[in-house]
């Protein structure tokens, strides 16, 4: 039988000012890497869209550690909301008078800055570009879109409203039979420049509350149908989310606050 290690835990809502609003991520500082099988079951324990893991850089000239997210199902190669709680864990706690955190992960080097009362997060852009529609994929929806395009894992579908997007009731279960994507449903906004909801069914996660990864797709596409590099988008779920948003040629910026909820230990074996 496996000894039981503790390491330290933290829940922090992303993207929120408010507790119980916004996307709560898991976030776990690790000395070393544990194996797979036992992060995946810690995510799976957790069962929040994601948890992140870090360790210490061996190379600190080019990250100052390294970050990885799982859902309860699997590893993804980006998520935001994870990374900018990471940042706050790190900016608050273990670093409190840096002013910015480098990440290594499997999208490159990921930075998390101070912006005055909140984070700012830079990630790569997705820029949507055509693609053909999945069969099925608008009756899973339950409304059909002005338009869609890929953005790489994701599909973004276009709206006439927010209204519109408020009324969306997937079929999680036909979704998730459409593989291993995301969906992100988007429409210019009522009191911001664009709203969204994202549904990543085959991910483990029927609807994400905030996603900062979407907005990878999502952000380019609306900086360039506005004609405005800054935006400020909001991600209409049940929690809510709100992103400051700026995009240049390659990246996105976006800010957010974050609040945390819970902290604690987690007892885990190192082996399942």
């Amino acid at each position: 039988m496996s000894q039981n290690i503790r390491i330290a835990f933290l829940q922090i809502d992303a993207f929120t000012d408010q507790a119980f609003r916004g996307n709560p991520a898991a976030v776990c500082p690790l000395d070393a890497w544990l194996p797979d099988a036992v992060l995946l079951a810690i995510a799976r324990e957790n069962n929040l869209s994601e948890t992140a893991f870090f360790v210490p850089a061996e190379d600190a000239d080019e990250a100052d550690f390294h970050l990885r997210w799982f859902t309860p199902e699997v590893e993804v190669d980006l998520c935001g909301h994870a990374t900018l709680a990471a940042g706050h864990a790190i900016l608050s706690n273990l670093h409190g008078k840096a002013k910015a955190v480098r990440f290594g992960s499997q999208a490159g080097i990921l930075t998390v800055t101070r912006d005055g009362d909140r984070l700012s997060l830079d990630l790569p852009a997705r820029r949507a570009g055509d693609a053909a529609v999945p069969s099925g994929l608008y009756q899973a929806m339950g409304a059909a879109p002005l338009a869609l395009w890929g953005g790489g894992r994701d599909y973004l579908l276009l709206y006439e409203s927010q209204a519109d997007i408020a009324r969306l009731k997937p079929d999680f279960v036909a979704l998730k039979a459409l593989g291993r994507h995301g969906f992100i449903a988007t429409a210019p906004g009522d009191d911001c420049d664009f709203v969204s909801r994202c549904f990543f069914p085959g991910y483990g996660i029927d609807e994400d509350p905030v996603t900062g990864s979407a907005h990878c797709v999502s952000a380019p596409f609306w900086a360039d149908r506005l004609g405005n590099s800054t935006l400020f988008a909001r991600q209409i779920s049940a929690r809510g989310g709100d992103l400051w948003i700026h995009v240049t040629k390659d990246r996105v910026h976006m800010s957010g606050h974050c609040v945390e909820v819970i902290a604690g230990e987690m007892s885990v074996p190192e082996s399942v």
